[in-house]
């Protein structure tokens, strides 16, 4: 099993992220373009980045220092749940109003507000479990 947010895990994830074509659709039709990061709390920088285009992730690795539109983090515990469990709206807004999911960088505040985006978000925490098994 890979290190949660290494390259490899990274890689992974943009594999699973490509293979959900409700996910890639649903923000091809918006024009979805992204660099997001991932990471723990209190760590000086996030730890991998996923780059979108149209959708699509065609990028993943170790954050280095790449322009961010998305800096998401929490404690490794907290990833683990949501890996085991996914997060639905009502645990997506219970985490974040309890401060145990940080955005560092992006606007939950519309993002949750607009539904073309807060569907597949929710979506990409529910294959992140899946990538254990790939990574």
């Amino acid at each position: 099993m890979s290190e949660l947010f290494s390259p490899t895990w990274m890689q992974a994830y943009l594999n699973q992220w490509n293979a959900e074509p409700e996910l890639v659709d649903a923000l091809a039709t918006i024009h979805f373009n992204s660099t997001i990061a991932y990471g723990f709390k209190d760590a000086p920088t996030p730890k991998g980045v996923l780059m979108i285009e149209s959708g699509r992730a065609i990028a993943a690795g170790s954050y280095t220092n790449q322009a961010l539109n998305w800096d998401l983090r929490a404690n490794p515990a907290d990833w683990q749940k949501w890996q085991a469990k996914g997060l639905n709206m009502m645990g997506l807004s219970m985490a974040y109003m309890s401060g145990k999911l940080k955005f560092e960088v992006g606007d939950y505040a519309s993002m949750i507000k607009d539904p073309r985006m807060v569907g597949p978000f929710l979506k990409s925490f529910s294959f992140m479990g899946r990538v254990l098994s790939h990574a």
